[in-house]
């Protein structure tokens, strides 16, 4: 063989081996994480927030389905949901049954672009390619069935909404907006500087767009939770996320960091997510998660 050649074919061999093992075990790799975050007024005990996001769910995904009901058993003060449950017309009952046990808790959720409508195929390159015009499906999925077994379960809807949630006996105020990715997002409707005398002030997103996060931090939201990235999905080592599929930056597609604007700063956490589209499903170097974040006090 031509040395010329020779290389080009090894790489790729390594590349196969590693999609091969990123669609074998590591997709299915079900991971908790655990952070904290020093956000609560000085003096406060801890808030356990579950951030669960991007399931995308088929009827079939059964070993899925069982791992996140399992995540009842950390009994959090508040449950997360940012978004993109849905891979399948037939999913919602799957995705209920699967947060069956953490809708008796306290609970928030958002809608993802899956949530509306079906994946489609795509040639898997232009994921790695700067953003386009988007594409989505016409066929349409049964958000609505799935925002009512939501909200039937006492979960507050915070898509272009704002409200507030008792948990651990303290008042958290929210905002969220529906998501960006598909322009539906509205936060000049709910916008305003949040309540000082709550005792936590979040916002909620599914796609973490600058358009987005810029003004829930200058409303003093403290702490913002986000899905949609995948961490990635595809990721090298020593490196990170190769795209976030948004314009977040590479850095933040996954885990705890900060968001600064208009002289301000809040927490920003970005969930890696459960699950993949039905048509890419491979993970590399970026497990499927869900992150257990325990709020703290800050410092004095």
């Amino acid at each position: 063989m031509h040395p010329a050649i020779a290389v080009p074919l090894s790489a790729v061999a390594v590349g196969a081996a590693g999609l091969a093992y990123g669609a074998g075990y590591e997709v299915r790799s079900f991971r908790l994480r655990r952070v904290t975050v020093p956000v609560l007024a000085p003096g406060q005990r801890p808030l356990r927030v579950l951030h669960v996001s991007d399931l995308h769910l088929t009827p079939d995904q059964k070993r899925k389905r069982d791992w996140v009901r399992s995540l009842a058993g950390l009994e959090p003060d508040l449950v997360v949901n940012t978004g993109d449950n849905l891979a399948h017309r037939e999913a919602v009952p799957s995705v209920l049954d699967a947060l069956g046990p953490l809708l008796e808790r306290p609970g928030v959720f958002v809608m993802g672009s899956n949530d509306y409508y079906a994946p489609v195929l795509k040639n898997p390159v232009r994921y790695l390619m700067p953003m386009g015009e988007l594409r989505l499906n016409k066929a349409q999925l049964p958000w609505e069935d799935l925002r009512d077994g939501l909200t039937g379960a006492g979960w507050l809807d915070l898509d272009n909404a704002r409200g507030r949630v008792k948990a651990d006996h303290r008042e958290i105020e929210l905002v969220g907006t529906d998501d960006p990715h598909i322009h539906r997002d509205r936060y000049h409707e709910v916008a305003g500087r949040a309540d000082p005398s709550a005792d936590l002030r979040m916002a909620v997103v599914h796609a973490p767009y600058r358009r987005v996060l810029d003004p829930m931090v200058e409303d003093a939201f403290e702490l913002v939770l986000a899905g949609h990235t995948h961490g990635g999905q595809l990721c090298l080592p020593g490196f990170g996320a190769l795209v976030t599929n948004c314009d977040l930056p590479r850095r933040q597609a996954k885990g705890l960091s900060q968001w600064r604007h208009g002289g301000r700063t809040s927490w920003l956490h970005v969930s890696a997510g459960l699950g993949t589209s039905p048509y890419a499903p491979v993970r590399v170097a970026c497990p499927p998660e869900a992150t257990l974040l325990t709020l703290e006090a800050r410092e004095a």
